[in-house]
């Protein structure tokens, strides 16, 4: 089975990012590397990184630090039909969502992370849909022609794929965008490629 390993952020100064991610996230190197890279991006870049947690608390938790930390709100957190959730855009351009299926606290914030997931905002669902499942990769569940999660495996990063006007409307951002999306996915999912969105992938040593 294919899995994420690691995905890579390009940022102009990749040192300041490093700790804004530990200050904010409490995220180190083992699923999030940060580099060096100022390639021409406008307007939302096409993906999430997106934080599961256990409980509102968390939540609330994260949103503080990260607002600390210099991120900007971009979603206050809130109650939704699935649960209770906010975004942000952090420092180095990249949106982040935190998020738990709970809509109530049985107890303190406990700073857990239970998945980090990857969400890609593509154009042609069913086509990239596709193109990841003729690459390796189990569909773990599926809400119609939306929204698709692929089973991570053993791998520390599950991959999403969402709508891209559908994503750009959960975070709060409009869709347009052009230019590099600044992310590396790096994985086991044979050679190095890039998907029918414009992601590339990098083979894991």
């Amino acid at each position: 089975m294919a899995t994420i390993d690691t995905v890579t952020l390009d940022a102009a100064d990749p040192e300041s990012a490093e700790r804004f991610y530990a200050a904010a996230f409490d995220l180190d190197a083992t699923r999030l590397r940060v580099r060096a890279g100022t390639d021409p991006s406008t307007g939302f870049r096409g993906f999430t990184l997106a934080l599961t947690v256990p409980r509102p608390a968390d939540v609330d938790s994260f949103t503080a630090s990260a607002t600390e930390a210099g991120a900007t709100v971009l979603k206050p957190a809130h109650r939704s039909l699935w649960g209770y959730g906010s975004a942000v855009r952090a420092p180095d351009g990249a949106i982040w969502k935190i998020a738990t299926s709970a809509k109530k606290d049985t107890g303190p914030a406990t700073r857990r992370i239970d998945d980090f997931v990857l969400l890609l905002g593509v154009t042609d669902f069913a086509a990239t849909r596709r193109f990841y499942v003729e690459k390796g990769l189990a569909v773990a569940r599926s809400f119609g022609r939306s929204y698709a999660e692929f089973d991570a495996g053993t791998g520390p990063v599950k991959l999403a794929l969402h709508r891209r006007r559908a994503l750009a409307k959960e975070v709060g951002v409009a869709p347009d965008g052009d230019g590099s999306h600044r992310l590396t996915v790096n994985g086991a999912a044979g050679a190095d490629f890039t998907d029918p969105d414009g992601f590339r992938w990098a083979a894991a040593a």
